[in-house]
């Protein structure tokens, strides 16, 4: 996550008692009527009386809890809790964490860590500075295949490396451990967000003896090893996750919670009905989700929670594929999605219509790129890409999105509406979320439905997502000089204003490209039991259970 210059606007959203009232995403109490604003808590007693146990549930399997290959949310979630990096985030602000104190350069390029002597893995080994050195190179490494690889480049050499630029070694890259417990970060460019990347779960230490004795060592509980707040118990896939106090965690004294026990439902009735049972003690977003449906009555009642976040719902258009090769049609489908009908009459939980690709936290304009619902302009931009395609008529159009509900509804309405405005078929295709994703890397798909939800609050952030054509995440496998070197400008571009300019050029070639057609900007809703305290959900939708706690 980005700080500094670029400040964070959506601040940690504390969960309390006083509550009046945050790679990819795979889903769409006291209500705060959308206050992204901190709030404060009283302090969590020495002692919580009762049983320390907080019962969640996961809408869907995580596709690892590798911090190095994870790529959503919901492996996100995970390896927060069993990994600690240099830096945590609390209360919205990177503090020390591993790291018990840093240094850095007059020409603000390297970076000098001292880690704590005390910290363990959950098998009981040492956590060194090697640790953090050998998992950023493995991010790094060609070889690991990474898709989050790119959130390294600030490091010298990164991207190089990742690349395979001849002459560019693993040994050039620009993080060394001195010794156990000093480790030296050299950047490409002065990066005053840098400490607020480092709460990001791509850079998490991993064990290197654990990793190399076993490729498979984190999909499974008897292998996994971190160095977190909690150590995973058991892992049923598709049914259970478990993860319980981990007693080598150099700071368990902070850590309350006995127990986090996730089940996995995946049908979003069944979670609210668990909730309502005091089966789980949270429904909804960020891990689960709520039905449609029961939004509008949770509101009336004064028990939704909504939470704006800085994240972006978009269709990802296939552009090497007939027709969204073309971008007049690209744009003719982009503009005749009417946005308002969709959040206020199917999404129905606070989002905010999307006419840009970078969230209002962070916009670059706020007024966005074009208007929504552009019916007459769509139809026009459809005759002309059409024939610029040599096309009499379109061949079959698939939209396709991982199953859910919420999803399912947004792609029937959208069907609709491409169907009025233009008189066009198209056919629906849903899958779970792992094959779902495996196919949108591959290209296997025409239209498909995705959510950027920000790593750290800066533009960059949403507009890097599709710098390169076989970017770790750039899917739609658009690509645009101009585009590239605006962006390759604004990383050594050390005015704010400056960048702010070359980034909102970047952003109106996108849009005027439309390789992604924006939808809404997110917001996230849950309902809670007034007995659980103290998890963070801040500005981009991360979660965090380090200091959570039951109060009976």
């Amino acid at each position: 996550m980005k700080k500094s210059v670029f400040a964070l606007l959506s601040s940690v959203l504390v969960l309390g008692t006083a509550l009046a009232g945050c790679g990819g995403n795979e889903q769409a109490g006291q209500q705060n009527n959308g206050n992204s604003g901190s709030q404060e808590q009283p302090a969590a007693p020495a002692e919580p009386k009762g049983p320390q146990v907080l019962k969640l549930n996961l809408h869907s399997e995580p596709p690892t809890a590798d911090p190095g290959l994870a790529e959503d949310t919901t492996s996100g979630a995970i390896i927060r809790a069993t990994f600690d990096n240099l830096m945590r985030l609390k209360d919205g602000k990177p503090e020390p964490s591993v790291a018990v104190d840093y240094k850095v350069s007059d020409d603000l390029k390297t970076y000098t860590f001292t880690l704590r002597q005390d910290v363990k893995w959950s098998n009981g080994d040492p956590v060194t500075a090697h640790d953090f050195e050998y998992a950023w190179k493995r991010v790094l490494d060609p070889a690991t295949a990474a898709n989050y690889a790119y959130q390294l480049y600030y490091i010298k050499n990164g991207e190089k490396f990742n690349k395979g630029e001849a002459g560019i070694t693993r040994d050039d890259v620009g993080v060394k451990a001195l010794d156990d417990y000093t480790l030296q970060v050299e950047l490409e460019n002065p990066t005053p967000y840098f400490l607020e990347l480092l709460t990001f779960y791509t850079y998490s230490p991993v064990n290197k003896k654990v990793v190399e004795a076993n490729p498979e060592w984190a999909n499974e509980a008897a292998t996994h090893v971190g160095n977190g707040p909690f150590k995973m118990e058991t892992w049923e896939h598709k049914s259970k996750l478990v993860l319980v106090k981990n007693e080598n965690y150099w700071d368990k004294d902070a850590v309350k919670l006995d127990r986090i026990e996730f089940s996995m439902i995946e049908d979003l009735s069944t979670e609210l009905s668990m909730f309502e049972n005091g089966e789980l003690d949270w429904a909804g977003e960020p891990l689960g989700d709520l039905p449609l449906d029961a939004l509008p009555a949770l509101k009336d009642q004064g028990r939704l929670t909504t939470h704006p976040i800085a994240g972006t719902y978009w269709y990802k258009f296939n552009t090497e594929q007939k027709p969204f090769d073309n971008v007049k049609i690209r744009k003719a489908f982009a503009y005749a999605i009417d946005r308002k009908a969709i959040v206020e009459n199917v999404s129905q939980g606070g989002e905010i219509p999307a006419m840009g690709a970078v969230p209002p936290s962070m916009a670059l304009n706020p007024d966005g790129y074009f208007k929504d619902n552009d019916v007459e302009t769509a139809k026009k931009l459809l005759e002309e890409g059409m024939k610029e395609s040599g096309l009499t008529e379109l061949p079959p159009i698939t939209l396709s999105y991982n199953t859910h509900d919420g999803h399912k509804k947004i792609a029937e309405a959208i069907q609709d509406q491409w169907k009025k405005a233009l008189g066009v078929e198209v056919t629906l295709k849903n899958t779970e979320w792992k094959v779902y994703i495996e196919d949108l890397h591959e290209g296997n798909f025409q239209v498909g439905r995705m959510g950027w939800l920000g790593d750290f609050n800066d533009p960059v952030n949403f507009l890097e997502l599709f710098k390169d054509k076989y970017g770790g995440t750039n899917d739609t496998r658009w690509e645009h000089p101009k585009y590239k070197e605006l962006l390759t400008q604004s990383a050594s571009e050390t005015d704010p204003e400056k960048r702010k300019e070359l980034l909102a050029q970047a952003e109106q070639i996108l849009m005027d490209e439309m390789p992604v057609a924006p939808i809404y900007f997110y917001t996230m809703n849950w309902v809670k039991a007034d007995k659980v305290q103290g998890v963070q959900v801040d500005g981009l939708g991360f979660v965090d259970y380090k200091w959570a706690y039951i109060s009976e």
